[in-house]
Formats: C-alpha cells, sequence, structure tokens
C-alpha cells in the first residue's frame, strides 16, 4: 500500500512539472530575461562625489527593483508566503478590532445589547440579542426570562466584560507567537538576499583586472560590499512588498472612511496634495545629503583599513598621534554626513505630520458634531450583524476617528518611505556599479587548450602602459626556455614586476605579444593560464589557519604528503616541526607567529606545491639568510628540471645561480646573458648595476 501511493504521488508531480510547472517555469524565465535586458540599459552609476546630486528617475528605480530579483528568486516561495500570511492577518486583525471597539465602547459602555455575530464569538445565549435579530418566539422566550427590550443587564455586562478579557488574554499569546515570527521570518528572507548579492559583488570584483583594483581604495570596496549592498534587503522589503502591505492597508483603510462616510475619505486624499508638494522639493536636498553619507563613511573605512594594514610602519615611526588625527577628520566628516540626512529626513517627516495632523484635528471636530447630531453613517445593511454602527455613535467614532489615523498617517508614512528610498537606490546603485564594470582581461571566444608541456616563453616587442598613462614597457623581447633559470634584474620601476603580470595576463599589452610555444596566451582561457601558473612573492601574504591550509591554498584537495615535500623544498619543514603543533599550528592573523623569513620560505612552499610548468619567484629571498637562500635555490633548481623558472630579484647571490639574466633599463631589456657574460661586458648596465650593489652591500657591512 504504501508504495502505490508513493508511486501516486510521484506520478502526481511528475505530471503537474510536465503540464503545469515546467512551462510556467519557462515562461517566468523568459519575463525576467527580457526584463534584466530592460533593467541594464540603465548603466549603475560610481557616485562617489561627495557633493553629488544624483537624479534618480522612475526608470532607474524601476531598473534596480528588477536587477534586484535574481537575489530574490532562490527565496520567491518564502517571500509569497510572508505577504500572503501578513494579508491574512491585516484583515483578521482589522475586522476583530471593530468588533472589539462595538463591543466595547457601544455594548460595555452604553449598555446595548449584542449583534449575532457578537453572540456567536463570546458564547452567549440569544438574551443577550437585539431584538430585531429575534423571531417572534424567540422575543416570547426572551421576555418569559426578563430579558425584555435592547438593554443589557448588570449580569450580561459583567458576563460579556470576562468573556471579552479571555479573548483579549488569548489575543495576547497568539500576538507574542506572531510577533515572533513576523520578525524573524522576514529577517531570514532578506538576510540571505543580501548573502548573495554579497557574494556575486565579491566574485565580479575576484575577475576585474588589476588596472581597476590598482586605482581604486580597497576601503571603499569593503564599504559597497558591506553596507551599500544591505540596502538590497531594505529595498526589497520596503520598495518590493513594503508598499504592497501599506497600498493594501491604505485601501482597506479608504474602503472603511468611505464606508462611513464619503466626505471623510475625499478630504483625507485631498490632504495627501501638500504632503507631496512639499515632499518633491525637499527630496534633491534628501538625495545630496545621503550620497555625502555613503561617500565618507566609505573614506572612513579606507582609512580604517590603511591604519591598520600598515600599523607597523605607524608603530615604528612614532605616528600613532597622525592616524589618530586623520582618523578624527574623517570620523567626523562621516558623523556629521550621517546626521545631516537624518536631520533632512527627520525635518520633512516632521512638516508633513504638521499637515496631517491639522487634518486629523478637523475631522475630528465633524465626527464629534455628527455623534451629538445621531447623523446616520453610510455602513451597508449586511454589517449589522457584526457591529451596530448604524448612526455615529460612540463605537463609530473611535473606529472611523483610529481609520482616518491611519489613512493620514498612510501619508505620513509614504513620505517617510520616500527619503528612505533615496538613501536605499543611491546606496543599492553603489552596490551595482561593481556588478556592472567589465573585466578588461577576458577569455577569448573560440579558446586554445594550454599545451601540457611548456617549452618556451617569450615576449615579442611587448608595450604596456598604466591607465594614468604612465609607459612601463617600450618593446620587450625576451625569450625563456623549460629546464632554465631566468633571472629578470633592473632598478625599480623599470617594469620587471609588470613583466610577469602580462605573463599571467593580470593586465594585456597595449602592443607585442607574449607567447608559450608560439601560442598568443589571448588564445587560451584565463583558468588555464592561472591554473599553469604559480607564484611567489615579496610580499608574502598568509591566511588566519593552520600552516596545512596556507600552503595548499588554492588547491581543492590537500594532500599531506605533498605539503610535506613542498615544504622541505622551501626549507621550511625543519622550523615548522619546531612549532607547538607543527603543520597543525594556527599562525594568527597574516602569520604574525612567524618571523619575515618563515613567511617567506611558507610562500615558496605554496608556489612549489602547485608543480606548475611556469614558477614566478618575486624577491624570493630577500628575507633569507645566505646559507638558506643558497639552499632554496639549489632545491628550487634540482626541482624545476623540466619548468620554466623566473626570478625577480636585487640579491646578486640569487642572480648568480639563474641560467640567463635579462637586464631592464627605460621600459627595454638592454642586455641578456649569463652572469659572467654581462659581467665581461665592458661598459655594460649590469656591470655598473653589480658593482653598484657590491659597493652598496660593502658599506652595509662596514656600518
Amino acid at each position: 500500500m504504501r508504495s502505490l501511493i508513493e508511486e501516486l504521488f510521484a506520478y502526481i508531480r511528475v505530471s503537474f512539472n510536465r503540464r503545469i510547472g515546467e512551462p510556467t517555469t519557462e515562461f517566468i524565465n523568459r519575463v525576467v530575461k527580457r526584463l534584466d535586458t530592460w533593467a541594464r540599459q540603465e548603466t549603475a552609476r560610481a557616485l562617489s562625489d561627495e557633493n553629488e546630486a544624483p537624479e534618480v528617475t522612475a526608470k532607474r528605480m524601476g531598473s534596480v527593483i528588477v536587477r534586484s530579483v535574481p537575489f530574490m528568486r532562490p527565496m520567491l516561495i518564502h517571500i509569497i508566503a510572508i505577504f500572503l500570511f501578513g494579508l491574512f492577518l491585516t484583515n483578521l486583525f482589522l475586522y476583530a478590532g471593530l468588533i472589539r471597539s462595538d463591543l466595547w465602547d457601544n455594548k460595555m459602555m452604553v449598555n446595548d445589547k449584542l449583534q449575532p455575530a457578537q453572540a456567536f464569538f463570546l458564547f452567549v445565549d440569544k438574551t443577550y440579542l437585539r431584538s430585531e435579530f429575534l423571531d417572534e418566539q424567540e422575543l416570547a422566550e426572551v421576555k418569559e426570562k426578563g430579558f425584555e427590550g435592547n438593554k443589557l443587564t448588570a449580569d450580561q455586562r459583567k458576563t460579556i466584560r470576562n468573556r471579552m478579557l479571555m479573548w483579549f488574554f488569548a489575543g495576547d499569546i497568539l500576538g507574542i507567537i506572531l510577533a515572533f515570527l513576523l520578525r524573524y521570518y522576514p529577517a531570514w528572507i532578506w538576510q540571505n538576499v543580501n548573502h548573495y548579492l554579497r557574494v556575486a559583488m565579491v566574485e565580479k570584483l575576484e575577475y576585474l583586472s588589476l588596472a581597476f583594483h590598482h586605482s581604486n581604495r580597497s576601503g571603499d570596496a569593503i564599504y559597497r560590499i558591506y553596507q551599500d549592498s544591505s540596502m538590497v534587503v531594505n529595498v526589497l522589503d520596503e520598495v518590493v512588498v513594503g508598499p504592497f502591505n501599506d497600498i493594501r492597508d491604505l485601501l482597506i483603510a479608504f474602503m472603511f472612511v468611505f464606508a462611513f462616510d464619503p466626505i471623510l475619505g475625499l478630504v483625507c486624499m485631498l490632504s495627501f496634495i501638500p504632503m507631496a508638494v512639499i515632499t518633491a522639493y525637499a527630496t534633491p536636498i534628501i538625495r545630496r545629503l545621503a550620497v555625502r553619507n555613503r561617500v565618507t563613511n566609505s573614506n572612513l573605512t579606507s582609512r580604517i583599513q590603511e591604519t591598520f594594514a600598515a600599523l607597523k610602519v605607524v608603530k615604528a615611526n612614532n605616528a600613532e598621534s597622525i592616524v589618530v588625527d586623520r582618523f578624527d577628520v574623517d570620523a567626523h566628516k562621516a558623523l556629521d554626513a550621517a546626521l545631516y540626512v537624518r536631520f533632512g529626513m527627520v525635518a520633512l517627516s516632521f512638516i508633513v505630520a504638521i499637515v496631517g495632523g491639522l487634518v486629523i484635528i478637523g475631522l475630528e471636530y465633524l465626527l464629534i458634531k455628527w455623534v451629538l447630531e445621531d447623523r446616520e453613517t453610510n455602513v451597508p445593511g449586511w454589517a449589522i450583524v457584526f457591529v451596530g454602527f448604524m448612526v455615529w455613535n460612540l463605537g463609530a467614532f473611535n473606529s472611523a476617528n483610529g481609520r482616518i489615523g491611519q489613512v493620514v498617517g498612510t501619508g505620513r508614512g509614504f513620505v517617510r518611505f520616500w527619503c528612505m528610498l533615496q538613501d536605499m537606490f543611491i546606496g543599492l546603485e553603489r552596490a551595482f556599479y561593481f556588478l556592472d564594470l567589465e573585466p578588461k582581461v577576458l577569455d577569448p571566444e573560440d579558446p586554445v587548450d594550454f599545451p601540457e608541456r611548456v617549452q618556451t616563453v617569450e615576449w615579442e616587442d611587448v608595450h604596456f602602459e598604466y591607465e594614468n598613462g604612465a609607459q612601463v614597457l617600450k618593446g620587450v623581447d625576451l625569450s625563456a626556455r623549460a629546464g632554465t633559470i631566468t633571472a629578470i634584474v633592473g632598478v625599480t620601476g623599470s617594469g620587471k614586476s609588470t613583466l610577469m603580470s602580462l605573463l599571467l595576463r593580470l593586465y594585456d599589452p597595449n602592443a607585442g605579444r607574449v607567447r608559450i610555444n608560439e601560442t598568443d596566451i589571448r588564445d587560451f582561457r584565463l583558468d588555464d593560464i592561472r591554473r599553469n601558473h604559480a607564484i611567489a612573492m615579496q610580499k608574502n601574504v598568509l591566511f588566519t589557519g593552520k600552516v596545512t591550509d596556507n600552503v595548499a591554498f588554492g588547491l581543492q584537495e590537500i594532500d599531506f604528503d605533498a605539503v610535506k615535500r613542498a615544504c622541505k623544498i622551501a626549507c621550511a619543514d625543519e622550523f615548522i616541526m619546531e612549532l607547538n603543533e607543527g603543520y597543525d599550528t594556527n599562525l594568527g592573523e597574516r602569520g604574525a607567529k612567524l618571523s619575515a623569513g618563515q613567511r617567506q620560505r611558507l610562500t615558496i612552499a605554496r608556489a612549489v606545491i602547485r608543480d606548475t610548468p611556469i614558477l614566478i619567484l618575486d624577491e624570493p629571498t630577500a628575507s633569507l639568510d645566505a646559507k638558506t637562500e643558497h639552499q632554496v635555490l639549489e632545491n628550487l633548481s634540482e626541482w624545476g628540471k623540466d619548468k620554466v623558472v623566473f626570478l625577480i630579484t636585487h640579491r646578486l647571490s640569487t642572480i648568480r645561480n639563474a641560467n640567463n639574466i635579462a637586464f631592464l633599463e627605460d621600459g627595454k631589456v638592454v642586455e641578456a646573458g649569463t652572469h659572467e657574460d654581462l659581467l665581461n661586458m665592458e661598459d655594460g648596465r649590469y656591470r655598473r648595476f653589480v658593482e653598484a650593489e657590491e659597493v652598496g652591500l660593502i658599506d652595509s657591512q662596514v656600518q
């Protein structure tokens, strides 16, 4: 029987997906794709000028909302559920509130008997009902029991009071439970949406070329990812879901106001006109303040990031007071900007609240006049079953007054919402700015497979300049073969590191070609290029975590034997085994527990473990003593017999071990050859470089 039921459900599920689910999904995907195409016509702006007052058009707002939809789709079923749940609760509490108002104000206070629905919920008999709801036989029975007329007895009023209190208690318990759910459930939904956006932003930034990162402060990126991206939560909650709830509540409140009297509804509608005029005038001011708030806080984040990144330099130069003063200036700018934008929003809301308050006071005067005159309401006849509001009485006054306050209050709420909207859209557009950036280094349309064995690496008449116009390489020609170590030598700024960056396709040359086995590297996939390169940099970047995790960083699986072999080649195994927990030792933030030389050896081990055909060593032994340096280079030479190895260094002891030396000057390879060949060139650039280095070394030893 169980298997039969499971097969039945499986059949229903497959049939549903085939007939309804899959066509619906295809339709939704087509709609989303078209909307996304429309939304991307509006390219997100950087919004990095604190004096900018950007125009936020309806089309731009719509494009931002549409571009937020893909991050909502994983949570779509939950968003629909919370909306329907809110709709149900709004109607439940609205009708319950009307019944409560009539029971308390008209029944308890004025002593009127009940409507049928009220008697049903309070579990009382027909002696509590008004006479118009009883037939002749029921009237006779009530009269025999001594409950004639439409007034409650003292005992009946006590019964109603007690049972209402029981309902109040049950409602409070239910309200506490629902309040918890309505706070946590939406928060869980929106935080997941924010998570998807942040991941997308980081993923896009990782693939942007270094040209972007060199010209932008990392603190700005941090602020946009952490803070600006969080606006997707507010935009989706306040703009996508919130307005549906607000408009729904406003329409329901309008319906009840018009049901009491159309004059009330008309006055409420007219009150929105001055609110809209005031808001339109103040909107550009709010936008400018919102941009300034975000830009100054982004600058503050950059200041914090730069300060802690250079903490050793600060302490070494006794510059703590300077750093604190600079931070204080940026912090005050951020504080002032935050206060100004909030002051602008509060001031606008306050002015609009005065307008709304005057409308409510005027209508309250009118309602009191109608109550005193016993004026009839326009409440439809069928509603008499639930509430006794056929004429203006205390209950009708309180209910209508509450609905008027809701309508006018919703109008004030829309003004507050509009102010927040300006800040939200500005923040979210700053976040989407990263998603709109296109990397300048892209995969080819028809990529060539990377060679299984690398034989040669060549630079052919390569020219390169940065975006700021600084020309670095001016026609470089260089070749390296497998099984050799090529040293790239030159003064600071000659283009050594840039040459290697072009080999990794972190940039593309402005002219010329970089080739591997006679194939332009622009014909390879980016992933293939970087998967077949390893690099050990002078700046030893380590991460919080174990030694093993740092050495195997970037690998899908960790092979401990491979980690140990790489560490032995880098002469790191000995000091690692002396650590408290060996390879399981946690290194602390940025490897703070290790010396500079130890960190450098771990960086070399990280490059070695990848076992790539091309290895780049950028000042690999700058922090090593002579003995360790000699051993590391000897190990690398033995290990790299079938690899192309590049050394970027100033240390003569390192250069001498190279098979070929390329001397860069003014963006060109002016000399190339072995150490001995270049030294034998009279008045050679490399020879002068070596002599200058040797003099500097002797001077440092004397001092």
